[in-house]
């Protein structure tokens, strides 16, 4: 799950200039307000494809692009794709345009707004299957369309706006997103990107897999030592393993915080709580390593095959865990090798530990995204008929939540989700959640896209959609069922869940499935464990410290260690 957050894909960021000119109503090339967007060719000589994106705010604390989104006070903002626009051509955006959370620009208020414009560059990948595709290639900042270098935008601007009017609004992009800097090499953090020949070989272009690896204290200094590896599952990002970090954090300001102050500052706090264990006597020493591996439909892909990714999963089982494994001092067993994670990461976890039995010793799973597709969120694929609204509404209109408080206020509905990700991107390429999963789990369409679960619109479930997704083993519950004669032993005590009961996303109701397949196992029991913590723990919190997993870890690698088998690693 978008997650880090929680998690909703949050759009954010940039640094930008940015030009406006109101037009004379006679130059209207249509009747009502509109938008002009264009570019100048010193900021893209050459003409562009992507998708074209107009905000407006009435909050000037952030630039527009910070406030759109799918929770809170999200800010309006509509989109469209544009093929081959031409320096100084421009694209409209009129009342057609979907948008969110407004569906369209009649449905603005009349009033003052900040605006802005930015355009996501596309791709054009001409892949080993035969399709040709356009799509954002990530330029290792995740997927973040808002960030992305080479990207163009404007400055903001104040504008007056009334979808009574006739007036036309035009904005210039004269900028483009710099490049990101590398990340540089620390005594306890190395970075590792490499092209992968695989990948590279089904999209046409050059790309790659990385890795953020966390040393463990001691490991210069004890050259021949070898040591146990957590395989850390999360979205893209170069930060630490577990937000690791070695400054004290200071007090929060609870009068003025906001919650992403809290959030942020929790999971501050929990890095120096990591950084006080990592570095005490007597804390087992191991390394954490983030796997990195963003693909042209999100950040992330989800460390699996896919029609529609390419093949992620051998790519990081035969050149990316390799690569790590030797240049780095890791013991190359499977008892020594465990993995860890939560949303996204929690459901690759556990992908990666029930695909491949035997090369794994454990994953610790916290809050996985649906890992039985009977439960979607609150949708069962498979037998529902519309994602939007429950069966059995009869004369009563329901709306079926997609995200809620822990207390149970709902913030956003499937629909509103389907209408943002309509808005942010066609053909599956928003970048969020709901496409994201298309891209993993669904099969391709005629174009070379990701076929739809559902239509955005409507909400009507294609069910051969959802019966390739469980005929190619992505409903986790399903597979383990199916399989559990086969992997059952080699999973035998290495499956350790933990979600909270009142979970954001309602995650834990396909982890109440699984717990009830597993527990039932007896040839052979499954012997992992399940935890929900106190009630109404929602998604992002785990039961005990990372410090706290690291050790249950450690004792779980010491325990099915071979025989005999040297354990300095415990005792440096």
């Amino acid at each position: 799950m978008r997650g880090k957050k929680i998690p909703l894909k949050l759009l954010a960021v940039l640094f930008a200039l940015v030009t406006l000119a109101t037009t004379p109503a006679a130059r209207c090339l249509q009747s009502g307000p509109h938008v002009e967007i264009s570019f100048s060719a010193t900021a893209h000589p050459e003409p562009v494809t992507g998708r074209v994106y107009f905000f407006l705010t009435n909050n000037s604390n952030s630039e527009p692009r910070f406030q759109s989104g799918g929770t809170g006070e999200t800010a309006p903002f509509f989109g469209l794709d544009v093929h081959q626009l031409k320096p100084g051509e421009t694209a409209q955006i009129d009342s057609t345009a979907p948008g969110f959370p407004v569906h369209s620009l009649a449905d603005l208020p009349a009033g003052d707004y900040y605006a802005q414009a930015l355009l996501n560059v596309y791709t054009e990948f001409h892949r080993a299957d035969g399709h040709t595709i356009w799509a954002h290639m990530d330029e290792w900042e995740g997927q973040q369309f808002s960030t992305s270098p080479g990207n163009l935008l404007s400055e903001v601007v104040r504008v007056h706006f009334d979808p009574s009017g006739n007036n036309v609004i035009h904005l210039e992009m004269t900028k483009v997103i710099p490049p990101l800097a590398p990340p540089v090499d620390t005594e306890w953090l190395k970075y590792v990107r490499i092209q992968s020949p695989m990948l590279s070989k089904f999209w046409g272009r050059p790309i790659y897999l990385g890795a953020v690896v966390l040393l463990p204290k001691g490991y210069a200094a004890h050259p021949d030592q070898y040591y146990p590896v957590d395989y850390e599952q999360d979205h893209f990002s170069l930060a630490a393993p577990y937000h690791f970090q070695t400054d004290p954090v200071p007090a929060l300001d609870e009068k003025t915080a906001t919650h992403r102050d809290t959030i942020i500052h929790m999971r501050r706090e929990e890095g120096y709580r990591l950084y006080q264990d990592w570095t005490s006597d007597g804390f087992p020493r191991m390394l954490m390593v983030t796997f990195l591996h963003p693909t042209p439909y999100f950040d992330d892909s989800y460390a699996v095959n896919s029609v529609n990714n390419g093949p992620y999963g051998d790519a990081i089982m035969t050149e990316l865990i390799p690569y790590i494994e030797t240049h780095f001092r890791i013991i190359r067993k499977p008892y020594a090798r465990v993995l860890s994670g939560g949303s996204t990461g929690g459901w690759e976890s556990l992908a990666l530990q029930i695909y491949h039995p035997e090369f794994f010793g454990g994953a610790w799973v916290y809050y996985p995204d649906p890992v039985d597709f009977h439960r979607w969120g609150l949708t069962d694929i498979y037998s529902d008929e519309n994602a939007f609204t429950p069966p059995g509404a009869g004369w009563l209109p329901q709306e079926r939540p997609f995200m809620r408080t822990p207390d149970g206020q709902v913030q956003v509905t499937a629909r509103q989700q389907s209408q943002l990700e309509n808005v942010l991107g066609s053909h599956g390429r928003s970048g969020d959640q709901e496409d994201a999963w298309g891209a993993v789990y669904g099969p391709m369409d005629a174009d070379g896209y990701p076929a739809p679960l559902w239509d955005k619109t409507t909400g009507a479930i294609d069910h051969s959609v959802a019966a390739y997704m469980d005929k190619n083993g992505y409903d986790l519950n399903a597979y383990l069922q199916a399989n559990w004669a086969d992997i059952g032993p080699a999973l035998k005590g290495k499956l350790h869940f933990y979600c909270g009961d009142m979970d954001h996303f309602y995650l834990n109701l396909a982890i109440y499935r699984l717990e009830d397949f597993l527990t039932a196992t007896t040839n052979p029991p499954h012997g992992g464990t399940f935890a929900y913590g106190r009630p109404m723990k929602g998604h992002g919190i785990r039961p005990t410290s990372t410090g706290d997993m690291l050790r249950d870890m450690a004792n779980q690698i010491k325990a099915n260690a071979p025989a005999g088998e040297a354990q300095g690693w415990d005792s440096n």
